[in-house]
């Protein structure tokens, strides 16, 4: 047994019991020495933040190692001993790897349990998660924006259910503004963190997007309480993560050529096509804002045509014909 398998075995062991765990029951089941076991004790402690306790006897009970509580939500450190399948794998490699672009701070307070559980469960194959890393890569988009700076300040006002005070830049207009907040959720969409909140400023719920946030203080104030139901209404129910008021639905026509990609895409859970006799696609996608869907109908250039609504093949169609402006322009 390798020494990821047994760690994860000592974990298991602990969480499993309900008093202390002697010494010898330990090696017997690891079947190792005394050293070993030692070394695997300090590994826990010192490499994984794994809270294992000397429990020295009492009345009831002989002494023994436990897991000393921490206050974390799940009360485990680790899981039940299994072996993972191959898509179980790569799930938890997704998880570590979005875990390690959080920063290590935020990691350290909130999220260690989450990464050592991660670590270990990776570690139940033979191979060390470093070998499993090296086999399998999760590279980011190449419009992947820069890591939002005060993405910690704002996580951990969200976990204690504080107000922050921002300076936001709204690109849109080109503004920048100072307003109090309170969070009422995160939101990581396409490789992209949003904060969902109470603004105090304007008396309603917004979304802010993380790297438009210049500055970001907690404030002492507990953060307005808002019903799940508004919240839920102000996130993207319709294709993209901005709501509107009016849903529509957009009529998508591509290429034959371009439907072979496009066929296997999900733009939307309620999405409806066709596939007609000529090779070309038709796709129906709900919308209430149309910002994100114009520029993914315009990815596509000429292999897509708007159908309807008139509105939306209107905006797509000034957008092409500005484009194509542009290029004619400089000859």
């Amino acid at each position: 047994m390798n020494q990821a398998s047994r760690l994860r075995d000592i974990v298991a062991i602990l969480e499993n019991s309900r008093h202390p765990v002697r010494r010898q029951y330990f090696l017997d089941e690891l079947d190792v020495s005394l050293a070993i076991f030692k070394r695997d004790l300090d590994v826990l402690r010192d490499q994984k933040q794994a809270p294992i306790v000397w429990k020295p006897a009492d009345f009831d009970h002989p002494p023994g190692y436990v897991l000393e509580d921490k206050g974390w939500s799940s009360g485990k450190l680790g899981l039940p001993r299994a072996w993972f399948s191959a898509t179980e794998i790569y799930a938890l490699l997704m998880i570590d790897e979005l875990a390690r672009h959080i920063g290590p701070g935020l990691l350290t307070e909130h999220l260690q349990p989450l990464v050592t559980r991660v670590t270990m469960m990776l570690g139940a194959a033979d191979d060390t998660p470093e070998d499993i890393r090296s086999r399998v890569r999760i590279l980011a988009s190449a419009s992947r924006r820069k890591a939002a700076p005060h993405f910690e300040t704002v996580a951990k006002a969200a976990v204690r259910k504080r107000r922050i005070q921002i300076r936001y830049f709204t690109r849109s207009r080109n503004e920048r503004s100072e307003r109090v907040v309170s969070p009422q959720r995160l939101i990581h969409y396409r490789e992209n963190w949003y904060l969902v909140a109470w603004c105090h400023k304007v008396d309603g719920p917004r979304m802010f997007a993380l790297d438009s946030i210049e500055e970001a203080v907690m404030l002492k104030d507990e953060a307005r309480s808002v019903a799940r139901k508004e919240i839920d209404a102000l996130i993207g129910r319709d294709f993209g993560i901005y709501a509107g008021k009016k849903r529509q639905w957009a009529k998508l026509v591509f290429t034959r050529d371009q439907a072979r990609w496009v066929t296997s895409e999900i733009w939307h859970p309620e999405q409806k096509s066709e596939t007609r006799v000529d090779g070309s696609y038709v796709l129906e996608v709900p919308y209430s804002d149309a910002r994100e869907l114009v520029l993914e109908i315009l990815r596509f250039g000429a292999d897509v045509e708007v159908v309807e609504p008139a509105a939306l093949r209107k905006e797509v169609a000034a957008r092409l014909r500005a484009a194509a402006a542009r290029y004619s322009a400089a000859g």
